[in-house]
């Protein structure tokens, strides 16, 4: 029986996906739950797994193809594969019919060469001028894999004689040489971070404000429990527990940096969702940690350990990435010293941390060298005085310098 494969729902206010991957060709079979193709939402990648147990016959939706939810990708027949028609080779051209090779008999092996390919394959077949014949095949019933071809082009690298091309002919002396430039497709995900960023900057009275704060008891602490951090809760102890819980402190200080603007209202939430920005190679995301007030500094660090893994795995879940009220983002893992984050709408306040750098400063009557970071809280001004926004600077570098307020909530 013949099954559609269909853009399955993607998530709150999400109903676009780009087709990002498809694992297997045509003609290929696939065991029931495996992956078979992998969509690009503007906020996380996802796979559609097989229904059933069966062959793929049919690709609706070509790789780089935007879809909608419900939309069909594809089509699986049922079954372990056998009987399921594949696809006929392209017929020879006319010039080559008299050199065909005769019809191979009934139950004898097909050579690869004889194999029907999947457009990928060919592709590459044709670029580098190769012979299928002389490529190992390891498909189904001894077809010709995009890996395959890759890897003997891998294992002949410099014996394979590349495609004659004709000369150029030579550029005028009064024109530069021509320098290269490549184009490629903005992903999804990349073209929704660009549009919230900039959302940010049009719709919010964006203001950042700095401070510093001397990182040397928590610094202390660290050195001090780590081992046995690490021992009882298998789990390292980082920054980032440290920061989520002074935020949380001052953030219960002044709600307004935990709200949000709602048209003509102010929302105060009085629970504490703390985003976290983690960069990936897709681009920037910020899953959440819900109810962050609630977490032991082992829960937060196990938390964002996990969450950072399946970020940078594809792994995320729409829910991993919905809600937030505030966030933070840590520039000084790339060596940044300052800068000012921008809003992750609709929230109205984003913690900026950034490189630890020793430097002298003032302490009583001495000058000492301590390790010192800079702070930055960007802020919504339509929500957020100058006055809230520098008193939570503040309180959060009041519970990093002496982190037992962190314990006492001060």
């Amino acid at each position: 029986m013949a099954l559609e494969i269909v853009v399955p729902e993607l998530g709150e206010s999400v109903t676009e996906a780009t087709v990002a991957k498809w694992f297997i060709a045509v003609g290929d079979a696939i065991a029931v739950d495996a992956p078979l193709v992998e969509l690009e939402t503007d906020k996380v990648t996802l796979e559609v797994n097989a229904p059933a147990t069966g062959t793929l016959t049919d690709i609706q939706a070509e790789e780089g193809a935007d879809v909608s939810v419900g939309a069909v990708l594809g089509t699986l027949t049922e079954g372990d594969g056998a009987g399921v028609p594949k696809p006929a080779p392209e017929p020879a051209p006319a010039a080559e019919a008299a050199d065909a090779p005769p019809p191979v008999e009934s139950g004898a092996s097909v050579p690869a060469s004889a194999m029907p390919m999947p457009p990928s394959v060919r592709k590459l077949v044709a670029e580098h001028d190769l012979d299928p014949a002389g490529i190992a095949a390891s498909g189904k019933d001894g077809r010709l894999t995009k890996g395959d071809v890759l890897a003997h082009l891998e294992t002949n690298a410099g014996t394979l004689a590349a495609p004659e091309e004709k000369p150029a002919p030579p550029a005028p002396q009064s024109k530069p040489e021509a320098r290269g430039e490549e184009r490629v497709r903005m992903t999804r995900l990349r073209k929704r971070i660009a549009e919230r960023l900039k959302e940010a900057q049009n719709t919010a009275a964006m203001l950042t404000t700095f401070n510093e704060v001397d990182m040397g008891a928590v610094i202390r602490a660290r050195t001090l429990y780590k081992e046995a951090f690490l021992k009882k809760h298998g789990v390292k102890l980082g920054f980032m527990s440290f920061f989520t819980k002074a935020c949380i402190v001052a953030l219960k200080e002044l709600p307004a940096v935990n709200g949000q603007i709602d048209g003509d209202d102010i929302v105060y939430k009085n629970y504490y969702d703390i985003g976290v920005a983690i960069g990936t190679e897709q681009g920037l995301v910020v899953p959440v940690l819900r109810d962050a007030d609630a977490m032991s500094f082992a829960q937060i660090e196990a938390k964002i350990t996990d969450l950072g893994t399946r970020a940078r795995t594809g792994k995320l879940t729409m829910d991993d990435l919905s809600g937030g009220t505030f966030t933070i983002t840590n520039g000084g893992i790339y060596g940044s010293l300052m800068s000012t984050p921008i809003l992750n709408p609709p929230q109205s306040g984003i913690l900026g941390m950034h490189k630890i750098q020793p430097r002298p400063v003032a302490v009583g009557d001495k000058i000492e060298v301590r390790p010192m970071m800079y702070l930055a809280l960007s802020y919504d001004h339509r929500i957020v005085d100058g006055r809230e926004a520098v008193t939570f600077l503040v309180r959060v570098k009041e519970s990093l310098e002496d982190p037992q307020r962190i314990l006492l909530e001060m």
